[in-house]
Parts: C-alpha cells; structure tokens; sequence
C-alpha cells in the first residue's frame, strides 16, 4: 500500500468522527483522492504533502470527468477533513468558489420521491433489511437509523423516539405515529427484534451495511434516500390539504398569505420530523 493511501487510512482510523456511515464514506473519498492523485503524477506524498496544486489538480480532474457539483462538494468536505487533520486548513481555500465550483442547486421541484411495493420488499432475502426498507417507507427514516431501529425502546405508543446515536448529527428527535398501518409495522418490528435492533447480534453495523445494499442491489432497489422524500411529500400534504409544489402542487408565489403560514408551518414539522433544524432544507423534499 502507497505511503498516502496508509496514512489517510490511519488519520480516519484515529479520528472517528460523525456516524459510521459518514465515517465509511470519508474513509471512501480520501482513499479515491489518493489513488488520483498517484494516477496524476503526483507520487511519494504522505498525509502532510497536501499541497494547493493538489486540490487543484483534483479539482480540474473531477470537471473534466464531468462529475456533478455534488458530488465535488462532497469531495471537497472529506479534503478540507484532511487538511485540519494534519494542520493545513490553509492548503484549501473557504470557499469553493475559489475552484469554480457553483452552488448546488436544491430547490428544483423535481421530485426525488421513492416508494417501495410489497412485490419489491419480497425480493429482499434478508427480513431485517426488509423491515428497514418499510421503516424508511413509513417513517421517513435515514438507512442508519433503519438498521439500528430498536423497536423496544423506540415505541413509545403515539410516537417514536430514536436515540441520539442512530441519528446524524447526534441529535435525538420523535416522530408521531399516526396510522393503523404504522402500528402495525411496529408491532412486526418488534416481533423481529425483540429487545434488539434490526441489526443481528451475530452482525456489526458495517456488515448489515453490507448486507442492505447487497440485498437493495439484488432486489433492483436503489436511491433508498427517496423514501424520505416520499414522506416528506405525504407529510406535506396531510399537514396542509395540498401537495408540495415537487409533487406538482402550487409553488410558494400562488399562495395566499394564510396558506403561506400554514405552508410555514407544515414545513418546520417536517424538518423536526426528519431531522433538521431548519425549514429551508425541507425545499430539498418539497420543493418551493
């Protein structure tokens, strides 16, 4: 193994920040930077070679592989990780402007909603993904928070309480339960579990990871975040009486001031319900 490749490796062992997935996919992106830059010609660096040539090297790279913005953003977090890591914050400038990369775009009322039928959850071989799979579906839930649901804890009669450590960012939150058909999940749920989570005993969460999206892969499912968009969706449209402008509803400017309000308010639920603290990122579910 190259001297950058083991070292990066390292640092992610040494510093594990965020969840688990987060810390997979930083590991993930740092390992890619690495072996580009070898491939660009850029050989014997270690972890504290990082140079700026080298994030403009990458940066020129991923454009013309025509990556989207993204995507590079993503790219450009796990390298500005690095540069804090190993003290060069100042090796990668604040802002990606600097690099021509533009804002994303999040608000483009182009729904991303996903659902999945029972003829798809029967594909799936393992019946704790599959359980994971309708807990997303039903409750707007993150994959991580999925796999690590312990019904036990987490029902609390007319509502859900997911525990600090299952959720990104750390922060605990509760959601309502508000149908027959979601009492009925927990109650299967549970009898899955029992007093565990929908992670296996005989399995870590990185090798139910693993399994999720071997099975996901298998079943023809993909781009499982969109469930959450789903949600959000059928959220919005319970909360308010009409659809989100992504799911072709009205867009903000036809609303009259009192729907505004109760748009507003809609959307704050929803943003706690899913995990955010703020209303503007609900744009990215529902658009604007």
């Amino acid at each position: 193994m190259r001297d950058l490749n083991y070292q990066l490796k390292q640092l992610c062992r040494q510093c594990r920040e965020g969840s688990y997935a987060t810390q997979s996919n930083r590991e993930h992106l740092l390992t890619l930077a690495a072996n580009e830059l070898h491939a660009l010609g850029y050989r014997g660096m270690t972890a504290r070679s990082l140079k700026p040539k080298h994030i403009e090297a990458l940066v020129k790279h991923w454009f013309a592989e025509g990556l989207s913005i993204g995507t590079i953003k993503n790219r450009m977090a796990a390298l500005r990780w690095w540069a804090r890591k190993v003290d060069k914050q100042n090796v990668v400038a604040r802002s990606n402007e600097h690099y021509g990369i533009p804002d994303r775009r999040f608000v483009t009322n182009e729904s991303k909603a996903k659902t999945v039928t029972r003829e798809q959850l029967d594909k799936v071989r393992d019946e704790h993904v599959r359980m994971s799979l309708e807990l997303q579906q039903a409750f707007g839930l993150r994959r991580e928070e999925a796999m690590k649901f312990q019904p036990s804890f987490a029902d609390r009669g007319d509502h859900l309480m997911l525990k600090a450590s299952w959720t990104k960012g750390g922060r605990e939150r509760t959601i309502p339960v508000r149908t027959e058909e979601q009492r009925d999940l927990l109650i299967r749920a549970r009898n899955l579990a029992g007093f565990g989570s929908l992670i296996p005993s005989n399995r870590n969460y990185v090798h139910q990871l693993r399994v999720y999206e071997g099975n996901t892969c298998r079943a023809g499912l993909s781009k499982m975040h969109g469930l959450r968009h789903a949600y959000a969706q059928n959220r919005y449209e319970e909360l308010t009486g009409w659809k989100a402008p992504a799911a072709g509803g009205p867009d903000r400017k036809s609303l009259t001031p009192e729907q505004r309000e109760v748009d507003r308010e809609a959307r704050l639920t929803i943003s706690r319900e899913l995990g955010h603290e703020r209303e503007a990122v609900t744009a990215a579910y529902l658009g604007r």
